[in-house]
């Protein structure tokens, strides 16, 4: 289950087909054109202005008007959404041109840093599809290249996580609609990510739409100065990811399989195979967390740019960040095993490649490695701090091994009275102990803990019973990166939210077909898109939309309560990595629903 990701630290995600064809409702803006109430809806009115003297009028007077941005920390939606009135009003120009002006402003409080960044080290980020390969986005990316950039379409975002993570780009330049660059906003901000965000209309861009000379200017000049690593989010994201690509080996040093002949040995196998899964693969969001929390709960700095050069955090932190992944990757090791998934990280399964019998020795192995990190660490954190971790660990563990052990006993005897409340205390238990695990951890290695227990469990369950619904609907689209097998959940026979709600608005008749086709031997094409056909029918699709929508709602609820300030910013970031607000929307319409329904 490693598919959340913060993959909206990106600066813009593209305007696809899909999402222009939601119409206003689905962005949070009403079709009287007036913002909705809440978080993501912040840019009342998002047109793009048509007329090229418009563009740069609003443009000269964001320049002027942009000093104070430069001089403090002015970058808040808010404090641009005030600035950016007064532009409108010394321009005399509508309401309806305020999320462009949020957007210039915006660029121009991050202008300098991006420009600090060599073209080497920038991304281009496009929409896909034929814009990107003819007219004037062509010939935009085209001289990218020869500047040097990397160039890449807004889909490719596990590719863009991992030059981030890999510290190859330290900016990017992002060309999408207002709606998409209004949804990143936050995420650019809060992970440090230099970002210029290009906003694109919502028809095929001319080139007079790409000419003005902010755009220019910045796509074509350099800098020289310093560039220090971010100080935001993906700070923690680097280091995370630096854990088991540099200090890999310092941190947790081989004993058995030293040498690649000792690896090939019997007794090397078992210890190389697992330094070799818990080493690669995955994008590492839960070391991340503990990191995160653990520097929030500092009182934060030790991610600020003149101390990210190497490792910002102790080895004892890092260790029992590493236990967490150890732990994960054991999980999954067993979970592919039991459900007899095909592929995971791109390559087959531990238990396809190595056998069944080796893959449970190696994520027995994994969890062992992960008690032994934490228990290297009471010398310096104290055993009272150790303890704790570890009860914390061992807490999430049976939990995970509850969930597990009831779905696999629904699967293997099948009630077909499943209800949605069913399956959601499945998730909970499989899913949300991660996220538990690894927040209360990083809190503990800072300071006494227990205050913030109940917030982070409620928390985490929300966010994990999101998730997890997300990726039954994910599984209807496929997933490149693990399972590759659309439909995979449901050939399986696992007790999906989705699963349960179509049972629960079933006639009799569609009750005992859907049972037939999931126990049928035949698991063909046919089967599958019939099955897809009576979810959307019994309106599975838009409920099960519905129910992460609520998981965010309570989510940003304890969200909002937590204090301190840096806490509550990083439940924040959690929930828009995890749960991004338009996510089901997206999912909803790959899978054939209408907007309508999700709405």
């Amino acid at each position: 289950m490693d598919n959340a990701a913060p993959h909206g630290a990106v600066a813009a995600k593209n305007a696809s087909s899909a999402a222009r064809s939601r119409g206003p409702e689905a962005h949070g803006v009403s079709a009287t054109g007036s913002s909705r109430s809440g978080r993501n809806g912040t840019f009342s009115t998002m047109a793009f202005p048509d007329p090229p003297a418009i563009r740069s009028q609003l443009a000269d007077a964001a320049e002027r008007h942009a000093a104070g941005l430069r001089s403090g920390d002015a970058s808040t939606k808010p404090q641009l959404e005030r600035l950016a009135r007064v532009v409108l009003s010394d321009c005399n120009q509508p309401d309806k041109y305020l999320g462009y002006v949020m957007v210039l402003l915006g660029n121009l409080t991050r202008r300098d840093q991006f420009l600090a960044v060599p073209f080497s080290r920038r991304l281009l980020l496009h929409p896909p599809g034929e814009l990107a390969t003819t007219g004037p986005l062509n010939s935009l990316l085209k001289r990218a290249e020869q500047l040097g950039y990397q160039v890449l379409s807004a889909e490719a975002t596990h590719d863009v996580l991992g030059r981030l993570l890999e510290g190859r780009v330290d900016a990017i330049l992002g060309l999408a609609s207002l709606e998409d660059l209004e949804r990143a906003f936050d995420h650019s901000v809060l992970s440090g990510v230099a970002s210029f965000a290009v906003p694109l209309p919502l028809r095929p861009p001319v080139a007079d739409d790409l000419e003005g000379s902010w755009l220019t200017d910045v796509l074509e000049t350099q800098v020289s100065a310093r560039v220090q690593e971010p100080d935001g989010y993906l700070a923690a994201m680097r280091a995370a990811a630096r854990l088991f690509r540099e200090d890999f080996e310092r941190l947790l040093p081989r004993i058995h399989s030293k040498t690649p002949a000792a690896a090939r040995t019997p007794l090397g196998m078992t210890e190389d195979a697992a330094y070799d899964w818990l080493a690669n693969g995955g994008k590492r969001f839960r070391p991340f967390i503990t990191l995160a929390a653990f520097d929030a709960a500092s009182g934060g700095g030790l991610l600020s740019g003149s101390k990210a050069d190497g490792q910002p955090f102790s080895d004892a932190v890092c260790r029992v960040a590493m236990a967490i992944e150890a732990f994960h990757k054991a999980s999954l090791v067993h979970d592919d095993i039991q459900d007899d998934d095909l592929f995971r990280y791109g390559r087959q399964t531990l238990h396809r490649s190595h056998g069944v019998g080796p893959a449970i020795n190696i994520g027995d192995y994994l969890i062992g490695l992960g008690y032994r990190l934490v228990n290297s660490c009471r010398g310096e954190l104290g055993t009272d701090v150790a303890s704790d971790i570890i009860e914390s660990m061992s807490q999430a563990h049976l939990h995970l091994c509850d969930g597990q052990g009831a779905e696999m006993a629904w699967r293997d005897h099948p009630d077909w009275s499943l209800t949605p409340a069913d399956a959601v205390q499945m998730y909970a238990l499989k899913t949300s102990p991660a996220f538990e695990a690894a927040m209360f951890a990083g809190l503990r290695l800072a300071a006494p803990a227990e205050g913030y227990r109940d917030t982070v469990t409620e928390f985490c369950r929300e966010l994990g019973v999101g998730f997890q619904i997300v990726n039954d609907l994910g599984d209807w689209v496929g997933d490149s990166n693990n399972k590759m097998v659309a439909g995979q959940d449901a050939l399986a026979l696992r007790p999906t939210v989705l699963l349960a709600l179509a049972l629960g608005a079933a006639t009799d008749a569609q009750r005992q077909e859907i049972r037939s086709r999931l126990e049928s031997e035949v698991n063909d094409a046919e089967q599958l898109e019939r099955l897809r056909g009576l979810f959307a029918e019994l309106g599975a699709f838009p409920a099960a939309a519905r129910m992460v929508v609520a998981s965010r709602a309570r989510a940003q609820a304890l969200a909002d309560s937590v204090q301190p300030a840096r806490l509550r910013q990083l439940f924040q970031f959690l929930l828009d990595t995890v749960l991004p607000a338009d996510q089901p929307i997206g999912l909803l319409l790959e899978n054939g629903a209408t907007a309508d329904a999700a709405s």
